[in-house]
């Protein structure tokens, strides 16, 4: 009895190691537990708006694979421009124990409580192509530089126009801080032309079935217009359908680099553009989280404005996933 009883610690001892080696298997796999495990730790989350506009499709692309390129998982979502979907998707990246997340927010008001939420949860927010209006809650807001890129789209829309004639401009979403700023760039320059006239200002909230109604309405009371300027790529697409419904010659200008617009351009449709570097943008983002979360630190100030590149029949065939060559 003295021998069983000296035996029976040392194998409960050893299958107690045995268990403890299985408990490290579960960890690692990222389910619950008090701390951020490994495999959890290796979790980056892109937020997107939905990728059926090919800005934030390539936006997605590049984030999810420069992040890969880097040796982390990712969790791609879309929160479709609905701030109480993109606080669920926030919550998602919490309960997940998300190591940072890319977000193309849903509205520079609507989205700082949840951003403060993840960061209150030690998980650092990396912003892309749109500003909130709050600093200190992200760790970086890396934005096209839409006020450059607006007054090269109003410059270029201006010689189009001749400078000069009737005009009109479809904006984006008023929570949107881009909508805002790109109509304020454009006026910037338009607004020096005295025989440059804006007769309709309406926002399609950057979408295109709407810009197309709108610019319909447009066109039925202002017959004399020469040119549209739109606040995004989707709602000149928009614009240009009901111009060409009309049978109308009216210069469209957009904003964002889309290959729609772009292969518009090189047919002689659209007239021009100004690109963001959507995907160099979202790479920056996830490269600059990387180095967050092996130091602990921000690599670049939290604001961050990288400048546009004007799109028209000169460069449009070199122009590739929003990006130029040679740019």
């Amino acid at each position: 009895m003295r021998i069983r009883r000296a035996i029976l610690p040392i194998g409960v001892a050893a299958l107690l190691a045995l268990t403890a080696c299985g408990g490290g298997d579960s960890d690692d796999s990222g389910s619950s537990g008090g701390g951020q495990t490994p495999a959890a730790s290796k979790l980056i989350v892109i937020i997107t708006p939905s990728p059926d506009n090919v800005f934030f499709k390539a936006e997605q692309d590049a984030a999810d694979a420069q992040a890969k390129k880097l040796g982390y998982e990712t969790l791609v979502l879309s929160h479709d421009d609905d701030p109480t979907k993109q606080s669920q998707e926030i919550d998602t990246a919490i309960s997940r124990k998300a190591a940072a997340i890319i977000l193309d927010n849903a509205g520079a008001d609507a989205s700082v409580t949840a951003i403060q939420r993840a960061k209150d949860a030690n998980i650092p927010t990396f912003l892309i192509d749109r500003e909130i209006n709050k600093t200190g809650v992200a760790v970086a807001q890396i934005v096209s530089n839409n006020a450059q890129g607006a007054g090269l789209g109003g410059q270029e829309f201006a010689k189009l126009m001749g400078n000069k004639g009737e005009y009109a401009e479809l904006t984006g979403k008023p929570t949107d801080t881009n909508a805002g700023v790109r109509s304020q760039g454009y006026h910037g320059i338009l607004d020096q032309y005295p025989d440059l006239k804006m007769v309709a200002q309406q926002t399609a909230n950057w979408d295109q079935a709407e810009a197309l109604q709108k610019t319909q309405t447009i066109l039925q009371a202002h017959p004399n217009i020469k040119g549209i300027i739109a606040g995004n790529d989707t709602m000149a697409l928009g614009a240009y359908a009901a111009v060409q419904a009309a049978k109308k010659d009216i210069v469209v200008v957009g904003f964002d680099g889309s290959p729609d617009v772009v292969n518009s351009i090189l047919k002689d449709g659209i007239k021009a553009t100004v690109l963001q570097p959507a995907s160099k943008i979202a790479e920056m983002a996830v490269t600059q989280a990387d180095e967050y979360i092996k130091t602990g630190k921000a690599s670049q100030p939290e604001k961050q404005s990288i400048d546009c590149v004007l799109v028209n029949p000169d460069n449009a065939k070199s122009v590739t996933n929003f990006a130029v060559a040679g740019s």
